[in-house]
């Protein structure tokens, strides 16, 4: 015999599932922005190209994609923002 509360569990569980599936197809745009910004980042460093990874950096390229990589990329290039700190103090 099933008791309200089995039944009130199990309403509980799906709403947290439905809840859930919204919450990760809502954020998996930025996740798939970040992972390739990232993988792009990591390939700019092996051609030479520093780029400091920071939080600031993460959320750009998350909201950005691969526009804000290349962004980011281009500023660090050009000295103006998000150069790795040995290299703002000259130590090579």
């Amino acid at each position: 015999m099933v008791t309200a509360l089995e039944i009130g569990v199990l309403i509980a569980v799906l709403v947290l599932l439905l809840g859930s599936y919204r919450v990760i197809h809502t954020v998996q745009p930025f996740i798939v922005n970040a992972v390739v910004g990232l993988l792009v980042l990591v390939l700019a460093s092996a051609f030479g190209f520093g780029v400091e990874i920071t939080g600031i950096v993460l959320l750009i390229v998350a909201i950005g994609g691969l526009p804000g990589a290349i962004l980011v990329i281009l500023l660090a290039y050009l000295g103006i923002a998000f150069t790795p700190v040995l290299l703002l103090f000259g130590f090579v």
